[in-house]
């Protein structure tokens, strides 16, 4: 009878625990705002009150047991916050690159730009259509694009030995002004017909011999670097040259690998998109940046997610039995508290209520120290990795949100639920008699 009771405690536990953890910020207030009101207006709630005071004063007599807790939950949430706040970060950077007004056209069931080819007849088709935005000059804003992948020697590895993949960006004028947050922070742009190119900030932070002035080696031929430039997105970590020079160099002709746009409008896509796919000239993809960047991410970002989540899970194990361990304790020293409690009419939930409060306290103060501690040492902090559906290496940085913090503290408070739970069950249903024995 006991183990179909603990059972169905636990099955309940459970069920509460994944309910709590989809809970916005705005159900978990809700449930704030209502135990508040159960605690000042009933007098099991008051009884609450009354025994987790007393309890939480004795904290400081405990700090040895309770720092278990409160380091154990730290941990957790310390690395599922780091986790997740890279995943974030990897998928803000390549989501800043886009936008609902800027188009990309690929061949069709292409599903990313290494992956597409376009022929130069192609992309003059494209940038008739309409809904494009045009300068002051009034040439439409468009840019055909070729994306090759070449090997750079790491920063700090050895030379010969230590090769890292990168994006070589082959680009026309019109690309900086449909992207008009790139601007170049050190030298110059690259002058059109020559074997020069500009690095983003994130390849020069990854690779050796970026810095204006140097050369280096790139297929076979030797470049300059003229510039760096900063966009501060997933274009930080390409190399921009001229595309009339790329496409030769890489025995890729006059072809191009994508057809970027401006437009007019967010509102001028559909038409844009429609005039491309009823061309029987063409076979293309359209999306719009926005779309097309937020695509690319998903895969590692969610791989990046689930692995902090399986992480996390397993170091919350740890957590939850360390809390169990500390709280069967602090039930069994306060055994005699709890018996006269129950002596003189305190019920059975209002012990429940009270000791699940102070183990939840405690794993509020993990919580916070948890976040605090994975905000002070990874927001900002500049990492890198293969980008899904490209060919070179994507700089990016952790991204601690306020979003990704919410989660973390979710989860420390679940785990001080699951912790004191079976502690407060047993307290409540310790039988008085025995409890007073030990007097």
């Amino acid at each position: 009878m006991n183990f179909l009771i603990g059972l169905a405690i636990f099955v309940a536990a459970i069920l509460g625990v994944v309910i709590f953890l989809a809970l916005p910020w705005l159900g978990m207030l809700v449930l704030l705002v209502l135990l508040a009101l159960w605690m000042a207006l009933t007098r099991r709630g008051r009884q609450t009150a009354s025994v987790a005071a007393v309890g939480v004063s004795t904290l400081t007599q405990r700090l040895g047991s309770s720092a278990v807790i409160v380091i154990g939950i730290a941990g957790v949430v310390a690395v599922l916050v780091a986790m997740l706040a890279m995943a974030n970060g990897y998928r803000e950077t390549l989501r800043r690159t886009g936008s609902e007004d800027t188009a990309i056209v690929l061949r069709g069931a292409s599903s990313a730009e290494v992956s597409s080819v376009l022929e130069h007849d192609a992309a003059v088709v494209i940038t008739q259509a309409p809904g494009i935005a045009r300068d002051d000059s009034g040439k439409p804003i468009v840019s055909p694009e070729l994306v090759v992948a070449a090997n750079l020697p790491m920063r700090g590895g050895d030379p010969d030995k230590d090769f890292g993949s990168v994006q070589l960006r082959g680009i026309g004028d019109q690309a900086w002004k449909l992207r008009p947050n790139a601007k170049i922070i050190a030298g110059r742009k690259f002058e059109p017909g020559k074997y020069e190119l500009v690095a983003g900030k994130g390849a020069q932070r990854q690779f050796a011999g970026l810095e204006p002035g140097k050369q280096i080696k790139l297929g076979n031929q030797t470049w300059t670097v003229a510039g760096i430039f900063a966009s501060n997105d997933a274009m930080d970590s390409e190399l921009w040259a001229d595309a009339q020079i790329v496409g030769p160099a890489y025995r890729r002709g006059s072809s191009s690998t994508s057809v970027f746009a401006k437009l007019t409008s967010p509102a001028a896509f559909a038409p844009f998109k429609a005039a491309l796919s009823s061309d029987p000239r063409l076979q293309v993809d359209v999306t719009t940046t926005l779309e097309y960047f937020s695509k690319q991410s998903e895969g590692t970002s969610k791989a990046i997610t689930v692995i902090g989540i399986v992480v996390g899970f397993i170091m919350a194990i740890g957590a939850v039995f360390g809390a169990l361990n500390t709280m069967f304790a602090a039930v069994a020293t306060r055994a005699r508290e709890i018996a006269t409690l129950r002596a003189i009419g305190f019920r059975g939930l209002p012990v429940v209520m009270a000791i699940m409060l102070e183990t939840m306290l405690l794993a509020l103060v993990g919580g916070v120290l948890g976040g605090a501690i994975a905000w002070l040492i990874f927001n900002g902090y500049t990492a890198s990795t293969l980008a899904a559906g490209t060919t070179g290496q994507l700089t990016f940085e952790f991204n601690v949100a306020p979003s990704v913090l919410w989660v973390g503290l979710k989860w420390a408070l679940a785990i001080g639920f699951i912790g004191g739970l079976f502690p407060a069950v047993r307290a409540a249903r310790l039988p008085v008699t025995t409890a007073l024995r030990e007097l």
